[in-house]
């Protein structure tokens, strides 16, 4: 049976404010037809610059994939790029008035929600898929990192991670098929472990950071000043730290929320390599430098194929 490509049936806004810019805004998916793929244009900008959503694109991994061209940039794309791959949205033209995209929840669920909302249309014209033929494997030694991707009927993955942490070690999350994003894998938010919140929040570097936007992991003792510092930068009458090593300000969705979210981050990022692919993936301690090198490997693999 021919699959068929893919756009939204009409456009839809999100509000929100950017992690690290804190930059109020909003985000307007609008639908595009055939073979356009996923792009972002800077309406904000002098002549509405637009960024072609690919792995050639990527100019920084710190904290969040970047995407530039000509000066143009928008950073932390993933979330909204794993929606898009987990709706099977093949082609949209995502619009922001701002630099950043909004953080929402940390999450890729309310990207997913505004998609149902909007509604998906198929398009004539049939899908493209990049099939991989061959086991493809890169490590990076100091990270611990190991990704790999052998042949498959489908897009499944399996993704551990290990902080070496007592409250975040090893945990292993896994999606056999994307028709499990919007329910299993979407509304894993991102964590952070409260030091690098800590040396964030000095050097101004999260400024729409909020306690309900991440998970905060808490792997030693803190002084009660230093917790009433956390609650006065977030605006929290009390901040705690649970049982389970995490701060108060929520509950976890899932066991695995945070090995979960890596997988989403996972789907974002190979989405970059501008089409769908059919591959099981496999990785070992994951991040979007690892992520968008392995797509890299696979771009060449595929350029070099398609040239012999």
């Amino acid at each position: 049976m021919t699959e068929r490509q893919t756009t939204l049936e009409v456009p839809v806004s999100i509000e929100g404010q950017g992690l690290h810019t804190g930059t109020m805004g909003t985000m307007t998916f609008q639908p595009a037809p055939a073979n356009h793929g996923i792009k972002f244009k800077r309406i904000d900008l002098k002549g509405q610059p637009v960024i072609d959503a690919t792995i050639e694109n990527v100019i920084s991994t710190d904290r969040g994939t970047c995407i530039g061209n000509n000066g143009a940039k928008v950073y932390t794309i993933e979330h909204v790029m794993a929606a898009l791959r987990g709706m099977n949205i093949d082609n949209a033209m995502v619009e922001l008035n701002m630099e950043e995209v909004p953080i929402k929840d940390g999450s890729s669920k309310f990207f997913v929600e505004a998609i149902k909302k909007a509604g998906i249309k198929e398009l004539n014209a049939e899908r493209e898929y990049i099939e991989i033929t061959e086991n493809i494997t890169m490590e990076i030694p100091e990270k611990k990192t190991k990704i790999e991707i052998r042949p498959s009927k489908r897009f499944s993955l399996s993704v551990t991670i290990d902080f070496e942490s007592r409250v975040l070690g090893e945990q292993t999350a896994t999606m056999d098929d994307i028709k499990e994003f919007p329910v299993k894998i979407s509304p894993c938010r991102t964590f952070v472990f409260l030091h690098e919140l800590e040396f964030l929040l000095k050097n101004d570097l999260i400024k729409g950071g909020d306690l309900n936007n991440a998970i905060v992991f808490v792997n030693r003792q803190i002084p009660q000043e230093e917790m009433n510092y956390l609650a006065d930068m977030f605006n929290k009458p009390r901040v705690k730290v649970n049982g389970n090593g995490i701060l108060n300000n929520l509950s976890l969705y899932f066991d695995n929320e945070p090995a979960r979210h890596k997988l989403l981050d996972m789907i974002g990022d190979l989405y970059l390599l501008g089409k769908p692919i059919k591959g099981h993936v496999t990785a070992y301690r994951p991040g979007h430098h690892a992520n968008t090198e392995f797509a890299r490997i696979i771009s060449d693999k595929i350029s070099v194929l398609a040239n012999d």
